[in-house]
């Protein structure tokens, strides 16, 4: 499973742990994932998803899932994300 958010993209970043002596050696700085599940209220349905911290709080920012869902950019979404989005999109369409 990788370490990569589904809503935002946000993945591991590398950078230095750098000691008391200024040794540099490189370590990764991974995202706070965590498995969360999201309504829909739209589709009436959850949805079960790996999403960093910062991305449930935007969700929470815009308003909930479909609302997230229609202003993301498509290359941050994780292929189930995608599926979800488009499903909604069409369920909106059809109302």
């Amino acid at each position: 499973m990788s370490r990569v958010c589904e809503l935002t993209g946000k993945g591991p970043m590398t950078g230095n742990t750098v000691s008391h002596a200024n040794n540099k050696s490189r370590r990764r700085f991974l995202p706070n994932l965590n498995e969360v599940t999201l309504i829909s209220d739209v589709l009436g349905q959850s949805f079960k998803l790996r999403v960093s911290a910062a991305g449930l709080r935007s969700v929470d920012h815009r308003g909930g899932l479909d609302a997230y869902l229609a202003k993301a950019r498509d290359e941050d979404l994780s292929p189930a994300a995608l599926k979800i989005k488009k499903e909604i999109a069409k369920a909106q369409a059809g109302a």
